[in-house]
């Protein structure tokens, strides 16, 4: 397969770089808006768009749909879980489920922080794709985040409720993800996963925790912008506003940076076709309590007590907006000695000129450092 797309995964509030993909190793970008509809197909429905060889300079439109949906009514259609995008490296060979003859496709998840979605990573997802094009990356877009905020889910919205749907989601697209990679608030959550999960996550299994650490949440010093804060404001802003230059200056005026005010307002969506209204795509009120079990969860019984096989790597940013106490880096050193005594793995790493928002801040270093995990499982 050479180049699949359809709605592509974009960087909306992520990467700030652009990657120019030489011809013969395109991506694969499946954009699905919904969890499948039906038991033989992954996804109930794909535009796929296959770019040729630019060689051929021809493109192909088709749009692949399980026909027995109209046909066959024994067909139970599963939960809707989450939204979620795939990004296929081009020699992903893309597989009916119940074909057993072919190995499983080398997958990794990429779950994106608080107030933010999947497409944070669609960007750094398609660099990844390019340089190791026989793995597929799955951004989720965690509940009350995105496209699933639309999913109404059950409380209480909790560190452990995320992973456990997210766990419930791969299972379902019956994928074994062999890198879990967790930006802030999903740092937790993939800790989280590994703690719940016997299956579907394999071992080993390498689990990186971008700029949080397991306990407290030490977040925003002085004159930084603190998450807590920002989740209040938005909460008081109107659910349907006529601009997002309105709500970018009322964020500023408010004492916010421009970065987060230009990076909150990419969460506003016209609300009609013809619209020149706008509202939030997320549920504001869950987020608050999302935010909160991020603050009080404490998983560092789970990090000193790693079962064998589990690799969890934590990278702090050199500028983190959340503050790392002496503490915490401790901890992770002794664990890192534990861990290894025992079969398991715990390291920590620095991501040199970057803030919190590590995958805008410093790319190139963060593909550098991340890039280990893919050559390890170099299928």
């Amino acid at each position: 397969m050479s180049a699949v797309s359809c709605s592509t995964a974009s960087s909306s509030g992520g990467c700030g770089f652009r990657f120019q993909s030489p011809a013969n190793h395109s991506p694969n970008y499946i954009r699905i808006r919904k969890p499948c509809q039906s038991d033989r197909f992954c996804m109930c429905r794909l535009a796929l768009v296959h770019g040729n060889r630019k060689a051929r300079g021809t493109t192909v439109r088709m749009a692949l749909v399980d026909q027995r949906q109209s046909t066959d009514t024994n067909v139970a259609d599963p939960p809707r879980i989450l939204a979620y995008d795939l990004v296929q490296g081009a020699l992903v060979k893309w597989r009916w489920k119940e074909d057993k003859s072919v190995p499983d496709t080398p997958t990794a998840l990429l779950l994106h922080g608080i107030l933010g979605s999947g497409k944070n990573w669609g960007t750094f997802a398609r660099r990844l794709a390019h340089e190791f094009p026989t793995w597929q990356f799955l951004l989720v877009d965690l509940r009350c985040h995105g496209d699933s905020a639309s999913l109404k889910k059950r409380g209480p919205h909790s560190v452990a409720s995320t992973a456990s749907d997210v766990l419930k989601l791969v299972g379902q697209l019956k994928l074994t993800p062999r890198v879990l990679v967790g930006h802030s608030f999903g740092g937790k959550v993939v800790l989280s996963m590994v703690e719940q999960a016997a299956k579907p996550l394999p071992r080993p299994v390498r689990a990186w925790v971008l700029d949080a650490t397991p306990g407290k949440v030490r977040a925003g010093g002085d004159g930084e912008d603190h998450p807590r804060e920002l989740i209040s404001f938005l909460r008081k802003l109107p659910k349907v506003v006529l601009s997002k230059r309105e709500i970018s200056n009322a964020l500023i005026k408010e004492g916010f940076s421009n970065d987060v005010a230009q990076w909150v307002v990419t969460n506003l969506r016209p609300t009609g076709p013809s619209s020149s209204s706008f509202s939030w795509v997320f549920d504001l009120d869950g987020i608050a309590e999302l935010y909160q079990s991020y603050e009080d969860t404490n998983l560092w019984n789970f990090v000193e007590n790693l079962p064998r096989g589990v690799h969890v790597n934590f990278l702090k940013a050199e500028r983190s907006l959340h503050r790392w106490a002496l503490e915490d880096l401790q901890r992770i050193h002794a664990a890192e000695e534990i861990a290894s005594e025992e079969g398991g793995g715990v390291e920590m790493h620095v991501l040199e000129d970057a803030g919190h928002w590590v995958h805008t801040d410093n790319p190139d270093g963060l593909f550098r450092i991340l890039s280990s995990s893919f050559q390890v499982f170099r299928a």
